[in-house]
């Protein structure tokens, strides 16, 4: 049987571990790309998976001033499509790492699902 303090060594080296594979794991989360899209592709918008803006494109036929308010429409559509799929792209990078663990299903570690 182990002693306390291998166990201790042991809990704090675990932590450890995971401590680095969510750094790793935000780092991959902002490489991944992920594209909302609105008004058949009128509208697009590029994301990573952790939420950030990469950037945004606007078709040409809808710079029309008297259709301000369908553009402004179609954008916040794209940006909320973009938010779902960097979401979900977060959610299965995290699941994926959640995996590798070894923890037992249902297992959620703070920060983790």
């Amino acid at each position: 049987m182990q002693s306390m303090e291998e166990m201790m060594k042991a809990a704090q080296e675990a932590a450890q571990k995971i401590q680095q594979q969510m750094s790793d794991a935000q780092v991959k989360l902002d490489n991944i790309e992920v594209e909302g899209a609105a008004g058949g592709g009128l509208v697009k918008v590029r994301a990573s998976a952790r939420g950030r803006i990469i950037g945004v494109a606007i078709d040409d036929s809808l710079m029309v001033p008297s259709e301000k308010q369908i553009l402004e429409d179609l954008v916040t559509a794209a940006f909320n499509d973009a938010r779902d799929k960097a979401d979900r792209a977060a959610n299965d990078q995290m699941q994926e790492m959640q995996a590798g663990l070894g923890l037992p299903p249902g297992f959620n570690l703070p920060g983790m699902g």
